[in-house]
């Protein structure tokens, strides 16, 4: 029923980041409470236009979007597929509808909070009954705190108390689509809306290197990743070492919502009952923490959409060299282990966890480059860009965000290519140009001159940027300990 008791002829549910029937649930509370719902989403050009959109996150909506239309019309209804503002479009699906009732998913990012209060304001001067949920993350940011009511601003605390509140209340699925049954809509009380958009309509190439999207494709990737000898058996070993990509592949299915996190989580802490697996799971699970504790983060400091989270950072003095810059997002560095990670990047629309921690530590500490101009490019990159994770990481590789790395901690791009990529598999596989030179060479081809013209000698010495980053930060971090 509804907040005052009433029962809704049909409700319009407003899909966003949750592009499925599945674990949803604001689909499951309006199937609850009404007896037909119709499902939408909205196509903001405005949006599509920004600096923070690029055609990997494009492609893999509009896959996941295309999917869900094509599985609701086998059930005999239809997505709801409007393009434009989104006040105006969504009022004139609901009024021609008739839609006594909104549902919709809530998001953290700022912007998206500022939307959703101006078209829940529209809703409600038509006197049309608005209703959002918890749905993208497993626990809200206000339910996990410190003793004092605060935000945590440390992981392992955060962690400890979110795994404590989940073993004292698992959030489980919502069987949304058995709420759902029958009560979605006919296509023909939906009516006519647009075509399926394609990633080209908007400027945006498409690629067949790109991940795929779609809530039938989460289903697969999860069960597989879970299965006994899946992937998640060989996480807690092999999980930093990018040819073996021992990772999930799910941020896609989780940054477009096409697998509900609830379902994600009860599955591995089944999984983890098995005490033959239980270290690998955990260490998988720890990992999905930490994406709720950047959500948290973003929720509860939205400062940090544009500011560092440790204020002093923001004091820092980069050096922002455009052509250090672009030799970066062209893989131009003369650093095989980073060239290799921004090469899978640009053409595959994904990169693996350890290697995002390797090239922006490279670009904040090597080349003293603004992470924001890093995380930019991460989100005109990543088929999985998120904002509270990008954000996130590249704040703690640039040690100005919560948790993050001391700001004396920077990675030696030799050493990590030695230590997660020993015998050169991922940078060979990557820069084929490298693929005969020697193992004793791979991590450092510019000590062999005859390779001077197969692969560019390295924009920057470590040694020497390393010195220089220390000086940069200690002014304004702190003097690095004895």
């Amino acid at each position: 029923m509804g907040h005052n008791g009433r029962r809704y002829a049909r409700a319009l549910v407003w899909l966003r980041r949750d592009l499925r029937l599945r674990d949803n649930v604001a689909l499951a509370a309006a199937a609850e409470q009404s007896r037909e719902v119709v499902l939408a989403f909205v196509v903001s050009p405005e949006l599509l236009r920004s600096d923070r959109m690029g055609a990997p996150i494009v492609q893999a909506f509009f896959e996941a979007i295309a999917a869900l239309r094509a599985d609701l019309r086998e059930r005999g209804s239809d997505l709801a597929i409007l393009e434009g503002d989104f006040e105006t479009e969504l009022m004139r699906l609901a009024q021609r509808v008739g839609a006594d009732a909104l549902f919709f998913n809530e998001d953290y990012e700022p912007s998206a909070i500022a939307r959703d209060a101006r078209v829940e304001a529209a809703f409600r001067d038509a006197g049309i009954e608005v209703q959002s949920f918890l749905d993208h993350v497993c626990l809200a940011a206000g339910d996990v705190r410190t003793d004092a009511g605060d935000p945590y601003r440390v992981y392992t605390p955060y962690a400890k108390r979110w795994r404590d509140r989940y073993a004292t209340a698992p959030v489980l699925p919502v069987d949304s689509l058995r709420a759902a049954g029958t009560r979605f809509a006919p296509a023909a009380a939906i009516g006519a809306s647009r075509a399926l958009a394609q990633p080209e309509e908007f400027g945006f190439a498409s690629s067949s290197q790109y991940p795929h999207c779609s809530e039938s494709y989460a289903q697969h990737l999860l069960e597989r990743y879970l299965a006994e000898g899946g992937g998640v058996d060989r996480y807690a070993a092999q999980r930093d070492v990018p040819a073996d990509d021992a990772t999930s592949h799910l941020s896609v299915q989780l940054r477009a919502g096409t697998v509900g996190i609830r379902d994600v989580f009860a599955r591995a802490f089944r999984a983890a009952r098995d005490v033959s697996r239980a270290k690998s799971v955990d260490k998988w699970i720890a990992e999905l923490i930490w994406r709720e504790f950047y959500q948290m983060l973003l929720k509860s400091f939205p400062r940090v959409v544009d500011h560092a989270f440790v204020e002093a950072g923001d004091n820092l003095r980069w050096e922002n060299d455009e052509r250090a810059f672009r030799a970066w997002c062209e893989a131009r560095t003369g650093y095989p282990i980073v060239d290799a990670a921004m090469r899978q990047l640009n053409e595959t629309g994904w990169m693996h966890n350890r290697l995002r921690m390797i090239v922006a530590s490279f670009l904040t500490k090597d080349l003293l480059i603004d992470w924001r101009w890093g995380e930019r490019y991460f989100e005109q990159h990543l088929a999985d860009a998120d904002l509270a994770q990008n954000n996130g990481g590249w704040q703690w590789a640039a040690s100005t965000g919560a948790d993050a790395a001391p700001y004396f901690r920077i990675f030696n791009p030799i050493l990590q290519s030695k230590k997660f990529d020993p015998d050169g598999a991922f940078i060979r596989a990557m820069i084929p140009e490298l693929r005969d030179v020697p193992d004793a060479a791979i991590h450092a081809p510019w000590e062999q001159p005859l390779l001077g013209s197969v692969y560019p000698p390295p924009i920057v010495d470590h040694a020497a940027a390393r010195d220089r980053a220390l000086a940069s930060y200690a002014p304004v971090l702190g003097k690095k300990p004895r």
